[in-house]
């Protein structure tokens, strides 16, 4: 367990404060439950890119490491998703009604779900690849930079979609870098696939 392993697992740890503060925003007041929760959100996807700067300068790579650093990433974007419903739902600055029984907040949540399972299919499907090729052939998949690119777009895309609403609620950016968040998970998800797919056998 060193320092890189450490920091993945407290990763894990932190997940359920910044989810706290956007499921229940009450709490705090939704402008400042935003804040708060984007903030500790950067904080916790700051020790991914703190655990990898590590693990590969002083040669600290673990094959724990390659496989709980992907999943601890998976967990704090599903968790951040699944606030984001909660709190895009709850704020009142967004019931502003656009067509008839339609509001800003419906609208987005809707588009925002359709993504979110196209991620969480993504993520789910890489991971079972992960798991049968390391079962066959010893294999363990470390992420590659297009993995790295999309797990990059998620935490920015994540953090403006918590943060826009303080400032516009047209939710222009949010839109954008959530088209961006699904166009990286799927081609990583396609560059995964494209490599690893030999490895699993049909027939067995």
């Amino acid at each position: 367990m060193n320092l890189p392993n450490k920091l993945t697992c407290l990763r894990m740890i932190m997940i359920p404060f910044f989810l706290f503060f956007l499921v229940v925003p009450e709490v705090l007041g939704i402008n400042v439950s935003r804040i708060v929760g984007a903030i500790l959100f950067l904080l916790t996807a700051f020790t991914d890119m703190l655990d990898g700067k590590i693990a590969r300068k002083y040669n600290l790579v673990t094959d724990f490491g390659k496989f709980m650093d992907p999943l601890a990433d998976k967990m704090m974007v599903f968790g951040a998703m699944f606030g984001i419903l909660v709190l895009t739902s709850a704020d009142p600055e967004l019931s502003r009604e656009i067509a008839s029984g339609l509001t800003v907040s419906s609208l987005f949540i809707r588009i925002f779900a359709f993504c979110a399972f196209i991620i969480v299919f993504r993520e789910l499907a890489v991971t079972s690849m992960r798991l049968v090729v390391s079962n066959t052939d010893g294999i363990v998949i470390a992420a590659n930079i297009f993995g790295k690119i999309k797990t990059v777009s998620q935490i920015i895309g994540i953090t403006v979609i918590i943060i826009e609403p303080l400032i516009s609620d047209l939710l222009i950016a949010s839109y954008f870098f959530l088209a961006v968040m699904v166009i990286t998970t799927l081609v990583s998800g396609f560059s995964y696939f494209k490599a690893y797919w030999p490895h699993i056998n049909s027939n067995k």
